[in-house]
Parts: structure tokens; sequence; C-alpha cells
């Protein structure tokens, strides 16, 4: 058997596109996500870009705001006018007082949130008094079963994502076999390392900080075997038939 058939550079062109067109798709759906944490997480403390007080506000919580200021401030901030957001925050820390519901509080809530919170899935609803009153008490950061929801659906994910990628990169060319074994694992490291942190900053938000680590570490190893292994079927085989 000619081994060197097994390595990236020289596979049929028929796997390589296979490969590349999984690639591609995962390449595009990691920045999706990266997007979508940006836009959800990251506007936790009302600024742009993802920070340790973002994790904490979204896990851990806010003790000093409700969960609906947090999020009027932060991430829901362009959802509503000044005005709108002034008018709900106040209702909120007034005590959501049930009176003013029908009158000041539904209409802005039909108009503003309502077409999210009542067709998402996963997202609270906001189609009674009693429901959206649960977010105006003190912010808890996420509860055991939305934590519960999320972990396992990106544990089994992600996990499926890093297995083909893994196995596309387990065909590169010119590294070790302790090198790629080592690149490989990373990502399930330290997905379990992220997953982890969740948890446990709900309780110590100084825990956060592993919460970036985890993710900083399987994007690393994710980009790693995406370029090693895109380059090494498309580059790398063009430069060695000119030698």
């Amino acid at each position: 058997m000619d081994h060197k058939n097994e390595t990236l550079p020289w596979m049929k062109l028929s796997v390589k596109s296979l490969f590349t067109g999984y690639l591609l798709v995962i390449g595009i759906g990691i920045l999706m996500a990266v997007l979508q944490i940006l836009l959800t997480h990251g506007m936790a403390d009302g600024k742009f870009g993802v920070s340790v007080d973002d994790i904490v506000y979204s896990y851990h919580g806010n003790k000093n705001s409700s969960k609906i200021e947090s999020k009027l401030n932060g991430s829901m901030k362009d959802k509503a006018s000044s005005l709108e957001r002034a008018t709900l925050i106040r209702w909120a820390r007034d005590g959501a007082k049930r009176e003013e519901w029908e009158s000041k509080i539904k209409p802005i809530v039909d108009q503003k949130c309502i077409m999210c919170h009542s067709a998402i899935p996963g997202l609270q609803s906001f189609q009674t008094y009693e429901e959206i009153a649960k977010t105006a008490k003190t912010d808890k950061g996420a509860s055991v079963d939305s934590l519960t929801r999320v972990s396992h659906i990106h544990l089994f994910g992600i996990a499926f994502i890093f297995i083909f990628v893994g196995y596309i990169f387990s065909f590169a060319q010119g590294l070790s076999e302790k090198f790629k074994a080592i690149v490989i694992f990373i990502p399930f490291a330290f997905l379990i390392i992220d997953i982890s942190s969740w948890w446990i900053t709900t309780i110590y938000p100084s825990f956060a900080w592993f919460t970036i680590i985890g993710g900083f570490g399987y994007m690393s190893a994710f980009a790693i075997m995406w370029f090693v292994s895109m380059y090494q079927m498309w580059i790398l085989p063009k430069k060695l038939s000119k030698r």
C-alpha cells in the first residue's frame, strides 16, 4: 500500500472535495457563532466585545439589577427607544406593579418584544404579566434549567464538529503523530473547561476567566487544524510538484 496516498496532499480529488466542503461550511458556522456571542453575551455589560464582566453578568448575574434592566442596557439596548427602555427599567425598579402592566408596559412589550419572546424557542415568553414580572426580579444569573439545556447542546454539537475536523487533520503530512494527537485532543479538553466554568461562575464569578480560556483554547485548535488541512490539500501539492 502506498501510504503517501493516505496524507492530505495526495488524496483523491473527490475526497479533497468532500473534506473542503465540510471545512468551509464549518468555518462559516464558527464565524456566525462568534458573531452571535458578540451580539448576545458580548453585550451583557452594554459594551461591544466579550469581557469578563459579560461572562459574570451572563452566568452569575448582576445582584444590583434585574435581568430585564441588564438586558435593556446590554444586548437588547437597540431594540427599543431610550424612553421605552427607561419606562421598562423604572417599572422593574418600582417592583413591577401589576396595575401599570395593561396601560403602560404591555403596549411597549407588544410592539418591541413579543415578536421574539413568544415565537423563538429558548427565549422566555413575555405574553403575560406573570412571565415578564419574573425578569424584573434581581438578576440571579443563568438558571439550572437553562444551563442544562445549553450545556448538553454545546457538548454534543461541538464534539461532533471536532470529531470530523480532527479526523481530516489526522491525515496531515510532515507533522509528528504526537503533535497531531495533542492538537486533536485540545478542543475536547478546553470544551469541558468552557462548559464547567459556566456552572462554577454562577457561584464563583472569578471563574469567568476560564470561560474565556476554554473558548480561546478550542478556537485556536480549530484554526490550526482548519488552515493546515486546507493548505495541505490545495497549496502544498503544487509546491511539491515543482520540486
